[in-house]
């Protein structure tokens, strides 16, 4: 096993292993810590297809401990890069505001996530596929074919071009075009699921992946085939802008599945933390070390709009610590504008998330999958529903998903617009609300307009989920976020145009010139937060 794995890695990518070689020397050992299986064992129940699978699940929104401990890498892999850049976070802490915040980029922080996945969550999905399907166990590798995009499309929505179907090929792991790689997230999606059809067909009743599904709210093949058709939906709507007969042809293939989508009430992809020894690391950011506070855009548009789920995503100002506040918080929604870059403390007595180490980590929802319909009923790609339809159902179940449902019609009908931000400690940072959008739909707005009301609502319903939000936030221009206050990328980022992507770690340029070369070559452009994805088109 070690030295399978061993060469997995050191085929993909040798500089990453310069870059975490303390992380990775423990691999094995670690792997067999955290499913808590011997060898010996593994062949019991399915142990030895589905442990494997419980790493991934853990990767996604991550938090497996290779050894290094919990938590903190998931908050420089996502924290303090797409929940902040998504407009739905920022930490209070005085030593956080000069480097992401104000894009100046850390690379350390920049380069976990790419580091982390493919040193410890893309070796685990190599090997379930070669297991399972050399072994045959089909569902299983249906199942690893789905993950394996639910993670991957995540990092290439990140950086861009990336090593995917070529990872731990003995003829070496180049890496693909974001393009290429999107094609390939389609065709393993369709394997997946048809690889769990055959067998559901075959072994009817049968949920031999139950004990290690810790991601489906039913733990059943339906709902995996259900989240494999949403997931498929989501990523064709991110290339309708670039490729729309692509995005046209994937929808189509969405409704001809006759799989239906994710469902209110019943479904729900999030990370489990009842009894799978996963805790949310979002939550132990926010609870422990009080390190997740409402953004600024965010309080903008929730208490703008009077938004039901406000107090459902945010704790009110407790109005402490030592800052002197111009006004009085407490008992108030108050944010954190991105890019102030202070040297104190004081905003500690902000609104903190209400996310705790306990709260399932989501996802996908049924929420966000009315939303994707909506904009395909908008472009056309979807006739048998209209995209006010969709837009109204998505609100209702993200209003149901957060036990505000009795509130969702009231809500559809209002007029209310993002609200103007205030600094407590320091009015230079105040702003003005960037848009007038409002809940309530308009049928004579143009399409553009109505595509903004969608994606803002989408947005709102995507929390605390920032991968997905900053994705969509970049492709569409929406919602209208605050412009950081002070940029220190060097002319690297555009403060209009806003962070475009996370760059590939620097240390890549040394450790694997060919490499780095090739993805720089992929990507179009220079190897900063400014240059855009392959998706990025439209503004």
């Amino acid at each position: 096993m070690k030295k399978i794995l061993k060469s997995i890695i050191v085929l993909l990518m040798g500089s990453l292993i310069g870059l975490s070689s303390a992380c990775t020397s423990s691999f094995e050992k670690d792997n067999t810590d955290e499913t808590g299986f011997p060898d010996d064992k593994q062949d019991l129940d399915f142990n030895k297809y589905g442990l494997k699978l419980l790493i991934v699940q853990k990767g996604i929104y991550f938090n497996y401990n290779w050894g290094a401990g919990l938590n903190w890498p998931f908050q420089v892999m996502q924290n303090l890069g797409a929940d902040m850049f998504a407009g739905y976070f920022h930490d209070a802490k005085d030593n956080f505001f000069m480097h992401n915040s104000t894009y100046n980029l850390n690379d350390s922080w920049t380069s976990a996530n790419w580091i982390n996945t493919y040193g410890y969550i893309m070796p685990a999905i190599y090997t379930s596929e070669e297991l399972t399907e050399t072994e045959n166990y089909p569902s299983f590798l249906g199942i690893t074919k789905i993950l394996k995009v639910a993670t991957m499309h995540r990092i290439a929505d990140q950086y861009g071009p990336l090593v995917y179907s070529n990872f731990g090929s003995k003829t070496g792991s180049d890496p693909e075009s974001l393009k290429d790689a999107y094609d390939h997230f389609f065709e393993d999606l369709e394997e997946g699921i048809q690889l769990i059809q055959d067998f559901v067909a075959k072994n009817p009743g049968i949920e031999s992946y139950y004990k290690f599904d810790i991601l489906t709210a039913t733990r059943t093949y339906d709902e995996w085939l259900r989240f494999a058709n949403s997931l498929r939906l989501r990523l064709a709507m991110r290339i309708s802008d670039v490729d729309s007969a692509k995005a046209a042809e994937m929808v189509q293939k969405c409704i001809d599945s006759k799989i239906d989508f994710l469902e209110p009430e019943t479904h729900l992809i999030s990370v489990s933390t009842v009894g799978s020894g996963y805790n949310n690391p979002l939550g132990e950011i926010n609870k422990a070390w009080n390190e997740a506070y409402i953004n600024a855009s965010m309080e903008s548009f929730l208490v703008g709009f009077n938004d039901p789920r406000l107090p459902k995503y945010f704790e009110k100002a407790t109005g402490s610590g030592e800052g002197k506040y111009l006004f009085d918080i407490k008992g108030t929604y108050k944010g954190i504008r991105q890019g102030i870059n202070v040297s104190h403390g004081n905003y500690s007595g902000h609104s903190k998330s209400t996310i705790t180490q306990s709260t399932n980590a989501i996802l996908m929802t049924p929420a966000e999958v009315y939303f994707l319909l909506a904009e395909a009923a908008l472009k056309g790609y979807v006739t048998t529903g209209s995209a006010r339809a969709f837009y109204e159902e998505g609100v209702k179940a993200s209003f149901m998903q957060w036990g505000v449902g009795n509130q969702s019609d009231a809500y559809l009908e209002s007029k209310a617009t993002p609200a103007d931000f205030k600094d407590a400690l320091d009015s230079r940072f105040d702003a003005k609300a960037m848009t007038d959008i409002t809940p309530k739909w308009d049928e004579a707005d143009t399409n553009e307009r109505k595509l903004e009301r969608i994606i803002t609502q989408k947005w709102i319903a995507c929390y605390p989920e920032g991968v997905e939000a900053w994705s969509e936030q970049r492709r569409t221009g929406y919602p209208k976020l605050f412009k950081v206050y002070e940029n220190n990328s060097n002319g690297t980022i555009d403060t209009d145009v806003m962070i475009r992507r996370i760059p590939f770690p620097a240390a890549l340029q040394s450790d694997n010139p060919d490499q780095y070369n090739k993805l720089l070559e992929l990507l179009g452009g220079p190897n900063n937060g400014g240059t855009r994805l392959w998706w990025q088109q439209r503004r």
